[in-house]
């Protein structure tokens, strides 16, 4: 039995029906846990595939999961199907013309993401019934994953306890093993409430959560000086208090994002945030509250997955462009500073070459795919968890950028998913066959979580920003 080729062979053959809910996903595009759409689509497919579907994964409306196989080992493929505000565009272009009527855009490619990890699911359903071996094979199809944290309330659940394995990746302008390096993050709203007073005629009587507001952004930036280097603390008014400059403004909303490499890390500069805070408030006469929306955990590696991935690669190669996709890519890159692409090579540890899309397969150990954040994390927390880099579009290209939204649906997208689906399911039929693989993996994560167990960044008593169901789905 060719246990790569013959699983290759299955992504192939189910790869329309992926591509078809890539660009009906990408049609779509919904916020967080309002993917109420993008789920149905992802619902139904899985269904018309043969899969045993469970709704409303960990109560949340928009995750569904979908189960074939029996005994043997579980793996989990993780899949994504959220997009972003204000970053909508028509596809196949090359200039910025939002679509009209829908501002959303999938510019972070999660039409792609949910794809091709369902993809990667079907084959691999497909090859253990053709070869009547035993094991399992779950499509968890999850909410939410920029910001909202979707898949650390499905960990806090228990949803992945059962699961042996986790694969999943994230589009990219380049083709390899993700590198195992996130940023812990945590999302807390400060509100501010002071005392409400004619600027003018009375100001002092006025307190105002406006000024302890913008006390706090100035602490805040003083505490930059002294947290590390890799920490990140970014910041955004909800409700800056009104209008009026003429009323002294009671109460403020701001919003902090706080993230750092480390968990652990993460909680402490969260905590100095807090200290800040509680001294604006103090030195405003104002009062403070915080709530804390989301929260991720930072990746946690697994480097024998990593390497099992990486030998698919080796043997599968760079995706198949050819010299039109190559040249339109180049068309895209007019849009966007050299500096851009000078900046994506060197991002991932390579020397910026002349070439438009990546022909070639990152090596495994260099770079950084990126200092964002993803709730991948928690699940790498809870099970071992390897991610791959899927070359989807034009080297340069920023994720958050109109320039991925208008690639979403292009031939390039279209054949960096399908690449990407056969090296996850050849890791995960590597995974199946090879028990000592499965053993080597969780001995590997068992040490890690010795050193540093896993926290939920997320308080018990805080749910998920749920959306209501729409009247027509």
């Amino acid at each position: 039995m060719k246990n790569t080729d013959s699983v290759w062979e299955c992504v192939d053959r189910l790869s329309g029906a992926a591509i078809e809910l890539s660009d009906a996903v990408w049609a779509v595009p919904e916020l967080n846990f309002d993917e109420y759409r993008s789920c149905a689509l992802h619902t139904k497919t899985l269904e018309e595939t043969g899969f045993r579907v469970t709704r409303n994964v960990a109560g949340l409306p928009t995750a569904v999961m979908g189960e074939a196989g029996e005994g043997g080992p579980v793996i989990a493929f993780l899949g994504e199907y959220d997009a972003l505000p204000n970053l909508s565009n028509e596809a196949g272009v090359t200039e910025h013309k939002p679509v009209p009527g829908n501002s959303n855009g999938h510019a972070c490619g999660h039409n792609l993401l949910g794809s091709a990890a369902f993809l990667a699911a079907a084959a691999v359903k497909t090859w253990l019934e053709e070869n009547n071996l035993p094991g399992r094979v779950r499509y968890y199809g999850c909410p939410a994953e920029e910001g909202g944290a979707g898949k650390s309330f499905m960990v806090r659940a228990g949803v992945f306890r059962d699961v042996d394995a986790a694969i999943s990746w994230h589009p990219m302008c380049f083709t390899g093993v993700f590198p195992p390096s996130s940023l812990a993050n945590i999302r807390i709203d400060f509100t501010f409430e002071g005392k409400a007073a004619h600027a003018a005629a009375a100001p002092h009587l006025g307190r105002s959560a406006l000024d302890a507001a913008e006390i706090m952004n100035i602490g805040v930036n003083y505490l930059r000086e002294h947290m590390l280097p890799t920490s990140r603390i970014h910041y955004a008014f909800l409700d800056a208090g009104g209008t009026a400059p003429n009323v002294v403004q009671s109460k403020v909303v701001i919003r902090y994002t706080v993230r750092a490499l480390e968990l652990s890390d993460m909680m402490e500069l969260a905590e100095r945030v807090r200290k800040v805070a509680k001294g604006a408030a103090m030195m405003t006469e104002t009062r403070v509250s915080d709530q804390i929306i989301s929260g991720m955990a930072n990746l946690l590696p697994c480097p024998p997955l990593e390497r099992a991935m990486y030998a698919s690669f080796e043997r599968l190669g760079p995706p198949p462009f050819d010299d039109e996709d190559r040249a339109w890519a180049k068309e895209m890159q007019k849009t966007f500073p050299a500096t851009d692409i000078q900046s994506a090579f060197r991002l991932v540890g390579q020397t910026p070459r002349d070439t438009s899309l990546a022909d070639f397969i990152l090596p495994l150990i260099g770079g950084r795919a990126s200092m964002g954040s993803t709730d991948v994390g928690d699940v790498s927390w809870t099970v071992p968890t390897v991610q791959a880099l899927g070359a989807t579009c034009a080297i340069g290209t920023q994720l958050h950028s109109w320039q991925m939204t208008a690639q979403g649906k292009s031939k390039i997208a279209h054949k960096g998913m399908v690449h990407v689906a056969k090296i996850m399911a050849a890791t995960a039929t590597d995974i199946i066959r090879d028990k000592a693989l499965l053993d080597a993996a969780k001995a590997d994560h068992a040490e890690r979580l010795k050193i540093q167990p896993y926290i939920c960044p997320i308080p018990d008593d805080v749910g998920p920003d749920l959306q209501p169901v729409p009247v027509a789905v």
